[in-house]
């Protein structure tokens, strides 16, 4: 293809992708499965155009002599190398650990610096399309079999990753950890969140704002026996099958008489962390005190967890106040 249209064509993937991959991180329901194809076709759309680049350049970058555009195309080369490559290996079963983050953080990491880094050289020396750059059926179908050759490797990727017997992922990316083990599923916090244990016989859930009778409520008191089967998608990584016992919300907004005003609910965790849900959402979701048969561990949540079918894991607020 003609250079400008490769150029245009790769800052393009880049922020496809970064739109796609930002997307997902808050998409949990089967049927948005879409949004993570899409971002690993384009992916691949992104390696193929890379060699095509790298075909242009390569002998420029041996050259000896650099000026900092050309080490800003080569940081925005090595980026793409890098997130290619852990989005791959993840995919296909790959463990790497490295300064506390695996695989799929290095891709997310390396994700982010790559659209900075691009779009700093396609402000620096990205020339503007002309006609002639994608004048002609010829270039579009060139531009067509590169973009469609990106969508087919995408599901063989796909294919080679079942054949070879990869752990049982989600449409997510992320492996099944710990299902219906209780407390055994892996434990996070969100960014540099770590809060102490909370005395349970001390705590209190309030349940306040547009509600015509405000609730304080103790922990004994959200031990209703309401159970609901959910995963708990983590982006880190992972995911598991648990089956959670509480309270329902839509039972406490019963309970607490919600006006017909209210429109969502808002879930605080005690380091102020928050989330809101629409108010029938939020009805159909679990205040858990229990994971399986066992209370939740400090790790977990305890005292209280919100459980949101088909919201990620970060939306899954702990150490409810409100």
């Amino acid at each position: 293809m003609p250079p400008r249209l490769t150029d245009w064509s790769l800052a393009l993937a880049v922020w496809i992708a970064f739109a796609t991959g930002v997307i997902s991180l808050v998409m949990g329901r089967a049927e948005q499965w879409l949004v993570f194809a899409v971002h690993g076709a384009v992916g691949l759309w992104l390696a193929v155009l890379s060699i095509q680049k790298l075909r242009r350049v390569w002998l420029r970058l041996l050259a000896r002599t650099w000026d900092r555009w050309t080490i800003l195309g080569a940081a925005a080369a090595a980026l793409v190398v890098t997130a290619i490559t852990t989005g791959v290996w993840w995919t296909l079963g790959g463990e790497l650990v490295v300064l506390g983050y695996n695989l799929l953080n290095w891709h997310i990491i390396a994700g982010l610096l790559l659209v900075v880094f691009v779009s700093m050289h396609m402000v620096a020396r990205a020339k503007p399309l002309r006609g002639r750059d994608t004048a002609g059926r010829r270039t579009a179908l060139r531009w067509g079999g590169v973009a469609l050759l990106g969508a087919v490797i995408w599901p063989l990727q796909q294919g080679l990753g079942r054949a070879a017997g990869v752990t049982e992922r989600r449409f997510t990316g992320s492996r099944e950890a710990g299902s219906f083990g209780g407390n055994a599923f892996p434990t996070t916090s969100w960014v540099a969140d770590n809060p102490q244990p909370v005395d349970p016989v001390l705590w209190r859930l309030a349940v306040g704002g547009a509600v015509d009778r405000p609730l304080a409520l103790a922990h004994d008191e959200l031990e209703h026996g309401d159970e609901l089967e959910a995963i708990l998608d983590c982006t880190g990584g992972f995911f598991s099958r648990q089956i959670w016992r509480g309270v329902t919300v839509g039972r406490l907004l019963d309970t607490a008489g919600a006006q017909q005003s209210a429109r969502f609910v808002s879930f605080v965790s005690v380091t102020g962390y928050r989330w809101s849900l629409p108010i029938a959402e939020a009805r159909a979701a679990l205040l858990a005190t229990h994971v399986g048969s066992e209370p939740l561990s400090h790790a977990h949540g305890a005292p209280l967890r919100l459980v949101a079918p088909g919201q990620r894991g970060f939306i899954w607020v702990t150490l409810c106040t409100d």
